[in-house]
């Protein structure tokens, strides 16, 4: 029947509203027998009876007090709905935020940014109907005809037995139907996730696409895309639309055969008028959880079709996206007055053979520049990545003093470090919010001399609202230059004892390059160093030179007395500028 242990799973917190949500609901069923049995009364006493108003006066009252009661329990049902539907949302996006912040950028790049809001906004949303109109209707449907039954028994065997006979009529009908429609509501999710994604990635490459004239073929894979997600929607709805027919059918039949029974014995004289009328008023409510099952369980296949994906996002055993943790880790505090030590680090990537680095041993030494080089492929961008607690080492320690950093509190570890990337992110923010990110305790006395350092406080002056000026998504009012030295004022409002930076200059022209460089030696003053070198200008001024080939560490020394040799540093440098 579609009921979902780890979906339900997600509920334990709020179980007691869950069933007290179920409890309402039987207690609704409760309150419409009592009317539907205080109904048939009055009915039969006023017209078959001839009893005056006073006499059913009590029957009126009760009548009245069960139907407000039955209203207050309806807002019950609602208010215990709603606050087990509020905390699975919540909780479920918290998960997935904190799962998101843990695995970190690198295993996230696997992911398209699409649909991952896709399955964070709609898809989170899609389990509100799985919990609001399926589950409840599921217990609902398995215990208030059972409790109609009880009741229905000692009055007319019959109809109980009719009752007994059709129902299973109900979800046998569902489950054949439903078994297809929820291969096409998997697809259909799919589609959907997929469409997203490709539409998001779209609008971040639209100045692209304009400047590659490739505009109309764009808007032609996307009526492409959005075309078939229609048709998958609408088979989706078509087997709804169908279900919802043969279930209303199902239960109007049955209906019907009881009333016809009922009506037979009647004319007949074989059977009280007032059991009579209180079985007809009942009748439909026997089938109503049944339909309403039927009704909600589309609804309900698309909350498990959408947490299929979700389940990838939640940190549980058996996860799909995991980071690996050290399991040395105990939250110490260190500091970073010393010299990084890498010994003998191997790291290989979840699902892969070979490591990316195997088995590497260097020093960066304290205050002093230490250059990374090798070719694309070589391990650099890894031991920068362990460097940043991105991931932890499959083998070896990295250490800082006698501290192993895999001891040390991430935070905190990350507090210590500034890092100043090949592509730095800028938000959507003001200028001053943008270098603040750095150091949110920092002062704007700060962050204007930050921009100072950085050679960039001139250029914001010049803007209608100086720091106050929005920079637009990823830097669009900002050169590539400019963009560069924000990340660099960023670096000098942090201040921190470790710099890592990865070739900042690598997307600008010489003359930027040759400034750039000369406010990062400013930089690296006084810092423990690892810089990602890929450009000559860059390497020739580190203290030492690390020479990576295919993960492991071949050579390292000066730039000069690595020349000097006939080394594999001094050939790739040949080829790379020949």
């Amino acid at each position: 029947m579609n009921f979902n242990k780890e979906l339900f799973s997600l509920i334990k917190a709020v179980k007691l509203n869950f069933y007290l949500l179920i409890l309402t609901g039987i207690l609704i069923a409760v309150a419409t027998l009592a009317l539907a049995f205080l109904l048939s009364n009055i009915i039969n006493s006023v017209f078959l009876t001839n009893k005056t108003l006073p006499e059913v006066r009590s029957l009126l009252l009760g009548f009245l007090f069960v139907a407000v009661l039955k209203l207050l329990l309806q807002f019950l049902e609602g208010s215990f709905s709603s606050s087990v539907i509020a905390y699975v949302k919540t909780s479920v996006r918290e998960k997935i935020v904190k799962q998101v912040f843990d695995i970190g950028p690198l295993l996230l790049k696997s992911e398209q940014t699409g649909e991952l809001a896709n399955t964070l906004i709609k898809g989170v949303d899609k389990l509100e109907e799985y919990f609001a109109k399926f589950l409840p209707q599921l217990f609902n449907a398995l215990l208030i005809p059972i409790l109609i039954l009880i009741f229905v028994f000692p009055i007319d065997l019959l109809t109980a037995i009719i009752f007994v006979v059709t129902a299973p009529i109900i979800p046998l009908f569902m489950y054949l139907i439903g078994n297809a429609a929820q291969k096409l509501n998997n697809k259909q999710w799919q589609s959907l996730s997929r469409m997203s994604a490709y539409f998001f990635d779209v609008l971040i490459g639209l100045q692209t696409l304009k400047l590659f004239n490739k505009t109309n073929e764009t808007v032609s894979k996307i009526f492409d895309v959005t075309n078939s997600f229609r048709i998958k929607t609408m088979n989706v709805l078509r087997v709804a639309f169908l279900s919802a027919l043969v279930l209303e059918v199902a239960a109007t039949i049955s209906v019907a055969v009881v009333a016809v029974s009922i009506g037979l014995r009647l004319l007949s004289g074989n059977f009280n008028f007032q059991e009579a009328l209180f079985i007809l008023i009942i009748a439909p409510e026997f089938y109503l959880p049944m339909r309403k099952l039927g009704a909600g369980y589309h609804a309900g296949m698309e909350g498990v079709a959408a947490f299929e994906r979700i389940k990838d996002f939640i940190p549980q055993e058996g996860t799909l996206i995991s980071i690996p943790k050290s399991e040395l880790a105990s939250e110490k505090e260190f500091t970073a007055e010393y010299s990084l030590e890498i010994k003998n680090v191997s790291f290989t990537f979840p699902a892969r053979d070979k490591p990316a680095i195997d088995d590497v041993s260097f020093t960066i030494e304290k205050n002093k520049i230490t250059a990374l080089v090798g070719l694309s492929g070589s391990g650099k961008s890894t031991i920068m990545n362990l460097l940043l607690r991105f991931f932890e080492p499959t083998k070896g320690t990295i250490s800082i003093g006698n501290q192993n950093i895999s001891e040390v509190n991430a935070e905190v570890w990350r507090k210590n470090i500034s890092w100043v990337s090949q592509n730095p992110h800028v938000f959507n923010k003001s200028i001053l919010e943008n270098i603040k990110i750095a150091n949110e305790s920092a002062t704007d006395e700060e962050v204007i001399e930050a921009a100072r350092k950085a050679r960039l406080h001139d250029r914001i002056m010049k803007l209608p609202q100086q720091y106050s000026s929005r920079l637009g998504e990823y830097g669009a009012k900002f050169s590539g230059g400019e963009v560069q030295r924000l990340a660099i004022a960023r670096a000098h409002l942090r201040n921190s004892k470790i710099l890592l930076v990865d070739e900042p200059t690598a997307n600008l022209d010489p003359i930027i390059e040759e400034e750039i460089l000369k406010d990062l030696f400013h930089l690296y003053e006084g810092k423990t160093t690892l810089v990602i070198a890929h450009r000559l200008n860059t390497i020739i001024n580190a203290d030492k030179i690390i020479v990576l080939k295919e993960g492991k560490l071949l050579d390292y020394d000066t730039h000069d007395n690595l020349i000097s040799r006939d080394s594999y540093y001094k050939k790739m440098l040949e080829s790379y500028y020949a």
